[in-house]
């Protein structure tokens, strides 16, 4: 007869994993993923070094699932402001504003999650979710351009460079090596300037010659 787990073991395996995968956000907080050893994570979660391979086949996929946990729930943090009251132009602002400022409060971790060198199964998730945090400010880019806040414009591209200007923003001054931690609010005040700007400048005329061209 084969064995079938009961709904308990089911919950407690849940439960094991579900520790592991926090324990990885606390420790890669505080370490960074090239600290993150599977021991301290598997002491951090109350469980042996055994018990997250059997969850986790490798570092990578752990890491990485780690990194879906918490990408994913700050979508979901701008997917909310995103869909809130207001004009286009206002939620987009929150939305960069809000992002920023999160990143730069939980600054070692937001350091490991948006560009610390980590393992290939972690690059993937860190793609998808990029992806991910695109499309919420593609859809906010084209809500401004139908109501004449923002020109026309190509709002996927458009929502792709604002993503990368947000993080780009951000890299350096959450790197490890900074010599002290950047004033949040200023910060997050200068990348949504800046992004706003992006989309709420008069378009460049793709057609035009640049004045090198006939150098």
């Amino acid at each position: 007869m084969a064995y079938r787990r009961t709904e308990r073991v089911e919950e407690q395996l849940q439960d094991k994993r579900d520790r592991i995968l926090q324990a990885v956000r606390a420790v890669v907080g505080e370490v960074g993923f090239r600290g993150a050893q599977v021991a301290i994570v598997a002491e951090a979660a109350g469980v042996a070094t055994g018990t997250v391979y059997r969850h986790f086949p490798s570092k990578g996929e752990l890491f990485a699932e780690a990194l879906a946990l918490n990408a994913g729930h700050e979508v979901d943090v701008m997917a909310a402001v995103a869909a809130s009251e207001g004009t286009a132009a206002a939620r987009l602002a929150d939305a960069v504003r809000i992002f920023a400022l999160r990143a730069v409060l939980a600054r070692r971790l937001a350091w490991a999650m948006i560009a610390e060198p980590a393992d290939p199964e972690v690059d993937a998730a860190r793609l998808k979710y990029r992806r991910a945090f695109a499309d919420v400010i593609q859809r906010l880019v084209e809500d401004g351009i139908a109501t004449g806040e923002f020109p026309a414009q190509n709002a996927r591209v458009a929502a792709a460079g604002l993503i990368g200007a947000l993080t780009e923003g951000l890299i350096g001054p959450l790197a490890q090596d900074a010599e002290a931690p950047p004033d949040a609010e200023t910060l997050a005040r200068a990348i949504t300037a800046f992004c706003l700007q992006a989309v709420s400048a008069r378009p460049y005329p793709a057609a035009t010659r640049s004045p090198h061209d006939e150098e």
